[in-house]
């Protein structure tokens, strides 16, 4: 027959072994919090250091494409001669006859150029890391 102080005795080994192996868990619980939070801060300055290189690449293309508009604006600006490049009036024209050479080259290099910004864009971002 067993004994109420063997019982007790058992009782105290297995409450004993229980709470050494919940601290031991706990150990690893804290451990993996640990290095979850510093991975999860670790990405998020790697996020910030990006964000702030995509900021400065957008800004750069950004200026660099007023710019370039403006030298476009300045430069076909420059042909237009206001006795050529209209044609003279007919009834019911389509629209967009009556657009000077110089203005539809203007949009044509505006259109040009927003396509080489954006393509500028494109493999300026694709190469931060």
């Amino acid at each position: 027959m067993i004994s109420y102080a063997r019982i007790a005795l058992l009782g105290g080994i297995f409450m004993a072994g229980l709470f050494l192996g919940w601290r031991y868990e706990h150990g690893n619980l804290v451990a993996y919090k640990a290095e979850v939070k510093a991975a999860a801060d670790q990405q998020i300055a790697k996020n910030e250091s990006i964000q702030k290189q995509q900021a400065l690449v957008n800004k750069g293309i950004s200026d660099a494409y007023e710019a370039k508009l403006s030298s476009l604006k300045s430069y076909y600006g420059g042909l237009r001669n206001s006795s050529s490049g209209n044609l003279p009036s007919i009834s019911n024209p389509a629209s967009g006859v009556n657009e000077s050479a110089s203005d539809q080259l203007l949009a044509c290099a505006y259109t040009t150029q927003q396509l080489v910004s954006l393509q500028d864009w494109i493999n300026l971002q694709v190469g931060i890391k």
